[in-house]
């Protein structure tokens, strides 16, 4: 069962006791929990699975003050450049999405103050859910993984899924006599591993090194010239400098797992970057994930295989 006694204690005694009400009274699975809604004058409005349940109590702007104070630790301040990236990531790994008046100074965010709204997005792995993929993800023959593209719509689990991934090819996987390889992540926004305080809160591998709070192409740089992975990992790619830094890696003998959204490649070649990538054909496997209505997370929709000799890709499932 999830834990989100974290959370609960950065609430006010009104809205605390408010929620415990709602949890015991209609005996909610915390397990399906995936966010808290707090909006200034409006409703809280948990999402639960595909459900939402809405509690009509309206939250004040000092509610919403104390929540963020008790968020911090009573230090704003030391929490300014994560508020500044619009989240801040709490122990366990849940994340604080943040909206309210932006000020931004020679076109940088330097605050973000009048804080209207927070999302509280629960944390939670998922194990085993990447599964369905690892036999298209790993190359057995050389302890190593195809470069590969994961893409899905925004929401359908691609994340919870990389994560997973990364888990299993940093421990190695007995099943597929893999032995455990380097992992470098390049967590930009912090998705991944949930870093608190310089520690990872998901479980991403014994093997796994990880850059947080840093733009895509810099990180990839960085990760390959200092620690030298077998695999880069990157979330959501999808402008020019991250193209460069994936062409970098390959160069550089790195194997690269990146995820992006889509529904077709039809979809990703849209993005110039992106389609830049796929006519250079760098990918060696395009796995597109199923739009989680109705699937678990990991459900695969299709698979395309690089056939190199006809520089094309083929569909394999």
């Amino acid at each position: 069962m999830i834990n989100i006694n974290n959370i609960l204690k950065c609430f006010p005694n009104r809205i605390y006791t408010k929620l415990d009400e709602i949890f015991m009274a209609n005996s909610l699975n915390l397990n399906y929990l995936e966010e808290i809604r707090i909006r200034v004058n409006r409703p809280i409005i948990l999402k639960i699975g595909q459900a939402e349940t809405i509690i009509e109590y309206k939250v004040s702007t000092e509610e919403i003050l104390e929540i963020l104070q008790h968020i911090c630790d009573n230090s704003i301040y030391s929490y300014q450049n994560q508020i500044c990236n619009g989240y801040i990531t709490m122990q366990g790994g849940h994340r604080v999405g943040i909206t309210g008046n932006v000020v931004i100074k020679d076109g940088k965010v330097i605050n973000i103050n009048y804080i209207s709204s927070l999302n509280f997005r629960i944390a939670k792995q998922v194990l085993g859910c990447s599964n369905k993929i690892l036999k298209y993800v790993l190359n057995i023959d050389e302890n190593n993984v195809y470069n590969t593209l994961i893409v899905s719509p925004p929401g359908a689990g691609k994340t919870t899924l990389l994560r997973d991934l990364i888990r299993r090819i940093s421990n190695g996987i007995e099943q597929y006599k893999f032995n455990g390889i380097s992992v470098g992540v390049v967590d930009e926004r912090g998705e991944i591993a949930a870093m608190y305080r310089g520690i990872p809160q998901n479980d991403i591998g014994i093997r796994t090194d990880i850059l947080d709070n840093i733009p895509k192409a810099i990180g990839m740089n960085m990760l390959i010239r200092s620690m030298g992975p077998k695999v880069i990992v990157a979330d959501e790619i999808g402008n020019i400098n991250d193209v460069e830094a994936i062409n970098y890696a390959v160069c550089s003998g790195v194997k690269g797992i990146f995820t992006a959204h889509g529904k077709s490649i039809e979809d990703i070649k849209l993005n110039p970057a992106l389609n830049k990538l796929i006519d250079s054909f760098l990918f060696e496997k395009i796995i597109f994930i199923q739009d989680r209505v109705k699937q678990e997370k990991g459900e695969i929709d299709k698979v395309y295989e690089l056939n190199k000799l006809d520089r094309q890709y083929n569909l394999i499932f």
